[in-house]
């Protein structure tokens, strides 16, 4: 099995292109409930390929992009070369490389369930300033429609191990264990993408648990190609997602 560091080797083309982004109103929460503004800067941790890099940067916030991951850091300074408000790092959730008291807001998408928390809240507690919020958000697939019931026939058996990591990050006591207090903020949106046949495909292939060859690929790729048959319309089929956003201060 590979490790949190390299998992994703190998799918970095399909990761960039099809993960979906994440909703514009999540700045507007921050800026409501913790204070956020442009003035803060953004320590983004577990960046991948920028996906959430990009939101911070779009407006106007210096962001330090953290990413472990050869590959997927690359990617990210090719997407995201045109913002000279970005800094990329080589570096961990537990070992940021980054300067103590360096960022007001240190975000996480998509890879909290990765960290070693106990030596990553140590880390957070270092390289944030007084008063710093740390932000923990990610686009959780929805199952409302038949389209998205059946994506998750095919997906589920395949993630007992990812399953797990999700349902702890569900699990109140484990947050609050992480930020140390009672009282954690929270928001949510609806969020969604449309893609055709090839996205899908890429979609499916961006997971980490999804067998990237083999005789357990092909069957699972044949999989989405009758389910994208069956419920395209027009040539697109949509994946629902519900962004999941909590945020607070370290106690």
């Amino acid at each position: 099995m590979k490790n949190s560091i390299t998992r994703f080797t190998g799918r970095v083309e399909y990761f960039a292109k099809y993960r979906p982004g994440y909703p514009e109103q999540v700045i507007g929460a921050l800026e409501k409930n913790i204070g956020f503004d442009t003035s803060k800067d953004v320590a983004d941790i577990g960046c991948g390929t920028g996906i959430l890099s990009r939101l911070f940067l779009s407006n106007g916030n210096l962001v330090f992009g953290v990413e472990p991951n050869d590959e997927m850091r690359a990617e990210a300074e090719k997407q995201l070369g045109r913002f000279l408000n970005f800094i990329s790092i080589n570096g961990t959730a537990e070992n940021t490389a980054l300067a103590t008291n360096s960022a007001d807001v240190i975000t996480v998408g998509n890879a909290f369930h990765w960290f070693d928390l106990k030596k990553t809240r140590k880390e957070f507690k270092r390289i944030l300033r007084k008063g710093g919020h740390v932000v923990i958000l990610w686009n959780d697939r929805k199952n409302s429609s038949p389209f998205m019931k059946a994506l998750d026939a095919i997906l589920k058996p395949l993630n007992k191990e990812h399953e797990e990591l999700e349902q702890n990050l569900s699990d109140k006591d484990f947050l609050n264990s992480f930020f140390g207090e009672e009282k954690i903020h929270s928001s949510s949106f609806p969020n969604f993408q449309t893609l055709d046949l090839n996205g899908l495909k890429g979609r499916v292939q961006s997971i980490s648990y999804v067998p990237e060859s083999g005789d357990e690929h092909k069957k699972i790729m044949n999989g989405i190609k009758d389910l994208f048959d069956k419920f395209n319309n027009g040539g697109q089929v949509k994946i629902e997602y519900l962004t999941k956003v909590f945020y607070g201060n370290l106690i």
